[in-house]
């Protein structure tokens, strides 16, 4: 599992952000990165996020490398068992699988933020008919899992935090979403499931 952790995280991050930018970018010449910082809600958002990603950094390589670092993180004993570590390392497999799909089903529309220079089309095909949210959803899923794969309060920190701004953050899209596309968007969301 010490090993798991970094390799699944460096793959992740690879092939949901940086893959899928340069793809967007090519393909749209727009950027997907595309919080307003000016904007007080969706900077804090943005700081969230970032935060929230630099502690799963923090998490992952303290538990990779084991030892009094770890013990840092004051590990939760009563979690700390193969089985538990397995069930979390599956979920985030399931995870990544999922939210590499939705990225895919979304094509060009794929934005980490909201673009409101640049509007895109509503994607209510594949997995979304499923889930409004589904790369948010496989993003809460991955922070449960991460959790139960290295249980520590740094870990456990970050899936609360994580969890409140992808919360913050989806009321907002679904705000953007429907002044964007109106009834469209409403029959939609009428229809589908904000997670599952």
């Amino acid at each position: 599992m010490r090993v798991f952790l970094p390799v699944y995280f460096a793959v992740a991050m690879l092939a949901l952000f940086v893959y899928r930018a340069v793809v967007v970018r090519r393909r749209t010449g727009v950027g997907p990165l595309a919080f307003d910082r000016r904007d007080p809600l969706d900077g804090y958002v943005a700081r969230a996020m970032l935060v929230s990603e630099l502690a799963v950094v923090v998490s992952v390589a303290l538990f990779a490398i084991g030892g009094e670092a770890y013990v840092a993180l004051q590990p939760i004993d009563a979690l700390d068992h193969p089985v538990v570590q397995w069930l979390g390392a599956g979920a985030l497999v399931a995870a990544l699988a999922w939210a590499v799909v939705a990225q895919t089903q979304m094509g060009d529309s794929w934005r980490v933020g909201i673009d409101r220079a640049n509007p895109t089309e509503l994607v209510t095909r594949g997995v979304f008919r499923l889930s409004r949210n589904p790369i948010l959803l496989a993003m809460r899923v991955s922070l449960v899992a991460l959790f139960l794969c290295a249980p520590n309060a740094l870990s456990l920190a970050t899936a609360v935090l994580g969890d409140t701004v992808i919360q913050v953050q989806v009321r907002l899209e679904e705000k953007h979403l429907e002044a964007l596309h109106g009834d469209a968007y409403r029959r939609y969301r009428d229809a589908v499931r904000r997670w599952l």
